[in-house]
């Protein structure tokens, strides 16, 4: 006969799992559309989201109606590691904060220069209403000025983030979170060009 504690203990376990399966599916096909969507924007494209992957990756689908894997220009989101992670919430912020950013909204593209990462996703930059998405993304303190490839817009990206800081908006106003950040500043540092 087995005890009330090991019933709760492989429940819990059960669950658990159960869940980590859910998430992983998802993952799966998040990641499946994104490598499937082959078509390319141009810029002063006006899009549409049809969904997003994290607070960096999406796709949208372009005037002709196709799905576009979409990388955003000059900002690169927090991600999680596997198990128990100190910042995963800020990753989901930033995932929530982009997709609010840009969900039943005319999204106007300006390409990016190279016009695709090595990935094969087209490379932009988004605005809604002349706001530039990533810019704002930015000053919330929901993502990092991604500085390995310097983009034309890098200087006033490098000034909010340093106001955000500053104000300890977002992931900056968590330790962990902030101590990932600057190890991952640093290593961009390294490896700009």
């Amino acid at each position: 006969m087995v005890d009330r504690a090991t019933k709760i203990f492989w429940g819990l376990v059960t669950g658990l799992s159960a869940a980590s399966g859910f998430f992983a599916y998802d993952t799966i096909r998040l990641r499946g559309a994104l490598a499937q969507a082959t078509a390319t924007v141009a810029t002063g494209d006006v899009v549409s989201l049809v969904s997003v992957f994290d607070g960096d990756s999406l796709v949208v689908r372009n005037p002709t109606g196709e799905d576009v894997s979409l990388r955003i220009v000059g900002i690169k989101a927090l991600e999680t590691s596997q198990g128990k992670d100190a910042v995963a919430h800020y990753a989901t912020a930033a995932r929530a904060a982009l997709e609010k950013s840009l969900e039943n909204h005319a999204i106007r593209v300006l390409a990016g220069t190279p016009p695709k990462d090595r990935h094969g996703r087209s490379l932009a930059t988004l605005f809604v209403e002349d706001e530039d998405v990533a810019l704002r993304l930015v000053k919330e303190g929901h993502v990092l000025v991604y500085t390995a490839y310097p983009f034309p817009m890098m200087q006033r990206y490098l000034d909010e983030q340093a106001r955000a800081r500053a104000d300890r908006k977002g992931f900056w106003a968590e330790p962990a979170a902030s101590s990932r950040a600057d190890a991952l500043l640093k290593l961009w540092r390294r490896e700009a060009p």
